[in-house]
């Protein structure tokens, strides 16, 4: 879904290597994360938010490329708000969010305090305080990015309830700087079963009419179940791209012919661009396994990949969406060292494989085995793999994301009602299109080569290894010139040899007699005359 996946060279950026707009995060708002640690509610959700925040920072420290979340601040309210952490960058301060959150992990989980909120308003008010001095700061170096900034509320405390007593109290609050105000309620509920949250919004629309004049749109309510999963993926919708400056992506569609006879502009349709899964690539080299563990001609490799096939799935039921990197063909081996029994037995066997598969619609799913036992510190990454078949007798493998890339995607469906005049316009443009059964990629170019071409003109010319510029070779006269001026006579070197060394003569060498045969003895005389000399004087 998104080419962003692919990440090419620099100088061929130009090819479609670019990531869709909207990826770039560049305009994310700083956050303030408060958590109400009021017993005895934080007893049932310490662990599982203590959890899912380890597992947060973890990622988002090590994600490479564009800053995702740019400052953050945690606070921690009880019968008094205490700041935890200030704001600072998540790049390069993994140490201070572990700190931050063993002190959260610190606070006692016993007792019995009447709920109140009184200390959660005070918490968004010091938040916004704190907020403004950093903006002042930053201004005043050049570095603001943001004027306003992101609260978020944790709580298991009823969260109408909490809704209401911090609109009551923060009414005559200055409120320009703050971006959103969010009360996320940690309901009791089961692990989820799902990838995706299951969001429950609470707004004026579904309220009752007492309560729409309480709830209005400046706090949003959500609730989440209080398990790891659901926490964790709350917190990966921060890594999404939150501009809303303009618009992310234009699709340009042919003219409908509808209106004025003399429309014959192009819709336009446009539309925001959401990351489904996040890029291995930007994560460090050791810490996923990103490439297919194919033998390619690109990168040759004399260790045996294993995949391990764990499960079965109905092929509609893996969405395209969770698919990443580049696909790999799978063939049966044709390696000469096996045996030819050998051989036809595992072209058969493969065929049945993909044979049985297809008939029953199915596709694999395996995992990578670790290729060797590493000390026991190290941690093997796993990669996934989904391999399906094709009726051309090949297996295609393609990684299919886990729990860790995945970042959170809840749409609505698409409404069975649509207005009549749209609908009509909308296939009059789709029935404008030829149709093609296939797709073939031989028909369509992209001027790649084109693009090659006119940065390997523009490239300045390379010289050879180790030989000096040309204004060098000119001013520095050839060592050989100097001594002997017959040099003239034989092609110039490239490359200056090394000063001659004065080298004493050597003796002449020695003349052996060649190996002689004797008759008498019908012996081989292996030694010259001087050598059997020299030898009967022992």
């Amino acid at each position: 879904m998104n080419s962003s996946s692919m990440r090419l060279e620099t100088r061929t950026e130009a090819y479609a290597g670019r990531p869709l707009p909207g990826t770039t995060h560049g305009r994310q708002p700083p956050r303030i994360l408060i958590v109400d640690v009021l017993p005895p509610f934080w007893t049932g959700t310490c662990n599982s938010l203590c959890e899912a925040l380890e597992n947060f920072f973890s990622l988002a420290c090590s994600l490479g490329g564009p800053c995702r979340i740019p400052l953050l601040s945690v606070y921690a309210a009880q019968t008094q708000h205490e700041c935890l952490l200030p704001f600072v960058q998540l790049s390069g301060n993994f140490q201070r969010l572990q700190s931050c959150v063993a002190e959260l992990r610190a606070v006692p989980r016993e007792g019995s305090f009447h709920p109140k909120t009184e200390c959660l308003k005070r918490a968004v008010q010091d938040g916004l305080q704190q907020f403004k001095q950093h903006t002042r700061l930053l201004r005043a170096g050049g570095g603001l990015s943001s004027c306003s900034v992101e609260i978020t509320v944790v709580t298991s405390q009823p969260g109408r309830q909490v809704v209401r007593d911090l609109e009551a109290g923060l009414k005559d609050t200055d409120l320009v700087s703050l971006r959103r105000l969010q009360v996320i309620h940690l309901s009791k509920g089961d692990a989820l079963e799902s990838m995706d949250v299951e969001w429950v919004s609470h707004s004026s629309d579904s309220t009752s009419p007492e309560d729409s004049s309480i709830l209005g749109a400046d706090i949003d309510l959500q609730t989440i179940r209080n398990d790891v999963v659901s926490i964790e993926t709350f917190f990966k919708a921060w890594l999404h791209d939150h501009g809303t400056d303009r618009e992310h992506l234009h699709l340009l569609l042919p003219p409908s012919g509808l209106g004025a006879p003399h429309k014959t502009d192009m819709m336009c349709v446009k539309c925001d661009v959401q990351e489904r899964v996040l890029n291995p690539e930007l994560l460090p080299a050791s810490g996923v396994a990103v490439n297919l563990p194919i033998k390619t001609a690109a990168a040759q490799t004399t260790s045996l990949w294993k995949l391990r096939v764990i499960k079965s799935l109905k092929a509609d039921g893996v969405c395209q969406s969770v698919l990443y990197g580049l696909p790999a063909i799978i063939r049966p081996t044709c390696c000469w060292k096996l045996d030819w029994d050998d051989l036809e037995a595992n072209q058969q066997h493969f065929q049945a494989l993909c044979h049985c598969l297809l008939k029953k619609d199915l596709v694999l799913l395996a995992k990578n085995e670790p290729q060797a036992v590493g000390p026991s510190w190290n941690v093997t990454v796993h990669a996934y793999y989904i391999i399906a078949p094709s009726p051309s007798f090949t297996l295609m493998a393609k990684p299919v994301a886990t729990r860790e890339l995945l970042l959170p995607c809840d749409f609505p469906a698409l409404p069975e009602d649509l207005p009549e005049g749209e609908l009509r316009e909308m296939e009059i443009i789709l029935n404008s299109l030829e149709v093609d059964q296939t797709y073939n990629p031989l028909q369509w170019q992209n001027n790649l080569y084109k693009h090659l071409r006119s940065l390997l003109a523009r490239a300045p010319p390379c010289r050879p290894q180790g030989a000096p510029p040309a204004a060098l070779r000119e001013q520095r006269p050839h060592p050989r010139q100097l001594q002997n001026q017959q040099v003239h006579t034989k092609a110039r070197a490239r490359v200056a040899p090394l000063p001659m060394i004065h080298v004493p003569p050597c003796p002449p060498p020695k003349v052996f007699k060649p190996i002689t045969f004797n008759k008498d003895t019908c012996d081989l005389s292996l030694f010259s005359d001087d050598d059997d000399e020299f030898l009967h004087g022992f």
